[in-house]
């Protein structure tokens, strides 16, 4: 059995960005977004304009290292732009091909949901592929529900692909109302 190393979550940084870039497009290349041309991925310019912009709007953008390296990174980003949703985001975990089944996603995925509710955010809502046994089990052990089966909204590997759309509460969730906006200048 191989020894797992201590796993840290951090925010991510822009020396991070390399690291990360390369992950996405191992998953673009090979896996849950196989299809996609390496054109279509982001640039490490604009990747890291992207961090400072959720940083700036208090979305956490996290990375996971061992040893120093980053394995993994996970963020959110709105769930819709319309200020009604504003207390709703969806979230993105992307681990190193090589440390898949290590308890990476599972320490972003806990940061990110404790980064969340400390934000502010109500609700978390996630898309995972169908197929995807071990994500699903993974988002089920943080309290997410499935709330949606959305057949055939993917193609890749020749095949249609279905998703589900998982969610959960944050703090309060829906138990209260959110906080009053503050008053504009």
């Amino acid at each position: 059995m191989t020894e797992l190393l201590p796993i840290t979550v951090r925010p991510s940084r822009d020396s991070d960005v390399e690291d990360m870039l390369a992950i996405y497009r191992h998953h673009i290349r090979r896996g849950v977004e196989e299809g996609v041309d390496d054109a279509e991925t982001p640039e490490p310019d604009d990747l890291r304009e992207r961090r400072k912009n959720f940083r700036a709007r208090r979305y956490p953008h996290l990375a996971a290292t061992v040893e120093g390296r980053v394995v993994g990174y996970a963020y959110v980003v709105l769930f819709r732009k319309r200020p009604a949703y504003r207390y709703t985001v969806k979230h993105s975990i992307y681990v190193h091909q090589d440390h898949l089944g290590r308890g990476i996603g599972r320490a972003l995925l806990k940061e990110l949901i404790d980064a969340c509710a400390a934000a502010g955010f109500r609700q978390m809502i996630g898309y995972v592929d169908a197929d995807n046994a071990a994500s699903l089990g993974l988002h089920e052990s943080f309290g997410f529900v499935r709330v949606a089966h959305l057949p055939g909204v993917a193609y890749r590997y020749g095949r249609w692909a279905d998703s589900v759309m998982v969610q959960r509460s944050l703090g309060p969730g829906t138990t209260t109302p959110p906080p009053p906006l503050p008053l504009s200048r």
